[in-house]
């Protein structure tokens, strides 16, 4: 595990409110919601005031980046909409949208620190388009979140996307299990089961949140997940938000699996809060208050997981020169 400040943080959430040009979207349902009304809180961000709260957010992420000892940069992850049977963007059934141009822009203004993670669902009737230009503008991966953008990632009709992606050496960066933060339209859709077609069309794939289900009390994807590390050599997960309490339990396996461990990139999915509950009674009295000191989320999620003997990799190690097409 890398110590020293060379690590990426593949798991970071470009969140924005629509401000008129910048091409995002925000449903008065999630506005509403006591997940988002609670982050808005704690950055003390205000939704009447969009400019200066999409500022505000950055300035915070910035300046919490940059003091970290160990994170030297991260990817913004974009999001895309909910797209209908004919590739149109639905905007009834979008609850989130941050948009791949306002990544890029945030990036281009932030390139010391920032990577473009931006998002394609590959229901729209542009996707592979969508994939190229974004491949040509820099992009590391491509983020998807199926649950809330209602697509079946093992539907046979997303194969030329998926054929995209691989040819452009663009890591595919998929939501697995439980969705909270957004509306998840069908649950099912977040098994890494159905992560296997992209897989055998040769795409990396980064299940995100460790393969984790979300629900607290048991892991059912932990023997997908070793199955999965077995047989393809392109499959990785990032560790981000398993100190959250509802994802502990999938930290607490992981420990015992060095053989997955080699499979694991750092993320945080910041803006979420880091806990170190998962430490209690399992580390010494020293190293659980250095973690419960530690203020810095990104350090945090570093002093914690390491702490409890998970092992982990930068998602710098998988960074490929750029490809043409």
């Amino acid at each position: 595990m890398t110590q020293s400040k060379s690590i990426i943080d593949c798991h970071v959430h470009l969140a924005a409110l629509p401000d008129g040009d910048n091409g995002c979207y925000i449903s008065p349902k999630l506005l509403r919601s006591p997940l988002f009304r609670f982050l808005l809180w704690k950055h003390d961000l205000s939704p009447t005031h969009p400019r200066e709260t999409n500022q505000k957010y950055l300035e915070h992420l910035l300046t919490e980046l940059r003091a970290s000892q160990h994170v030297s940069k991260a990817v913004l992850l974009g999001m895309d909409g909910f797209y209908d049977q004919t590739g149109l963007l639905n905007r009834q059934h979008t609850d989130f949208l941050v948009s791949n141009d306002y990544v890029f822009k945030t990036v281009k203004a932030n390139p010391d620190i920032f990577l473009a993670g931006p998002s394609v669902n590959p229901q729209r009737e542009d996707a592979i388009d969508e994939v190229h230009r974004c491949a040509d503008a820099g992009a590391v991966l491509i983020k998807v979140l199926p649950n809330a953008q209602h697509f079946d990632p093992a539907d046979p009709k997303y194969v030329p996307f998926y054929r995209a992606l691989a040819q452009r050496k663009l890591p595919l960066l998929s939501h697995v299990g439980y969705e909270f933060s957004l509306i998840g339209k069908d649950q099912s859709l977040g098994d890494p089961e159905r992560l296997r077609l992209a897989l055998d069309e040769g795409v990396t794939i980064i299940a995100a949140h460790a393969c984790s289900y979300g629900l607290m009390l048991y892991e059912k994807f932990l023997p997908t997940f070793q199955k999965l590390c077995q047989r393809y050599p392109n499959f990785y997960a990032d560790i981000s938000a398993l100190t959250q309490p509802h994802r502990m339990k999938m930290l607490l396996h992981l420990r015992h699996q060095p053989d997955l461990q080699s499979r694991l990139f750092f993320g945080t999915d910041y803006p979420l809060s880091v806990f170190h509950m998962a430490a209690w009674g399992r580390v010494d009295p020293g190293t659980l208050w250095r973690m419960i000191r530690t203020k810095n989320r990104f350090d945090r999620q570093v002093e914690v997981c390491a702490g409890l003997g998970l092992g982990f990799r930068s998602f710098g190690e998988l960074l490929a020169p750029p490809t043409s097409h």
